[in-house]
């Protein structure tokens, strides 16, 4: 075995003596995956008949260095599994909600047409205070009306525009 590569029948040898050992070993690294851990033994080999020369009685037991790299291809495999993203399939993407601002614009939609239906006095008074974000004090200057009025008209506007989103299904 201490030519470049191992020979054919010599690789058949080493997986006959220690293929179900390695195998076996192999599923208890790969967390019972069967797949995962014929690739390691088949990387193993590989790599047993690329370095003939540590397959020799002087280096070790071949059996140990076999177990070693196989050791080390499965924590290898493991580590570049667990630095990439977990992988999804397609079905999962299903129930995902996209943000499209659909909703977003059927919800302005539907206070639009609630606000429509207040008297012009009652949906100034919403604009300036919830929509522009006025005090009640700034609301009566742009206004022209008492202070007093503005927020009795945003009490009886707030209390029209619920009845009017109720009957349009809005439950608050």
């Amino acid at each position: 075995m201490a030519t470049s590569r191992v020979d054919d029948a010599a690789l058949r040898a080493l997986y006959a003596e220690h293929g179900t050992a390695l195998l076996g070993y192999a599923t208890r690294l790969c967390g019972g995956d069967r797949g995962r851990a014929e690739d390691v033994v088949q990387e193993t080999l590989l790599r047993a008949w690329q370095h003939p020369d540590s397959l020799t009685p002087e280096r070790g037991s071949v059996r140990a260095w076999l177990f070693t790299v196989a050791h080390h291809l499965a924590v290898d495999a493991h580590r570049a599994r667990s630095a990439r993203p977990t992988e999804i399939g397609p079905a999962s993407l299903d129930h995902l909600s996209v943000d499209d601002d659909v909703d977003r614009s059927l919800d302005v939609w539907l206070v639009a047409d609630a606000l429509a239906t207040l008297t012009d006095a009652h949906r100034a008074v919403v604009l300036e205070t919830f929509y522009r974000g006025c005090s009640v004090a700034e609301a009566a200057t742009r206004l022209g009306v008492p202070q007093g009025t503005v927020k009795s008209r945003a009490y009886y506007a707030l209390r029209a525009l619920r009845v009017a989103l109720a009957e349009r299904g809005v439950q608050s």
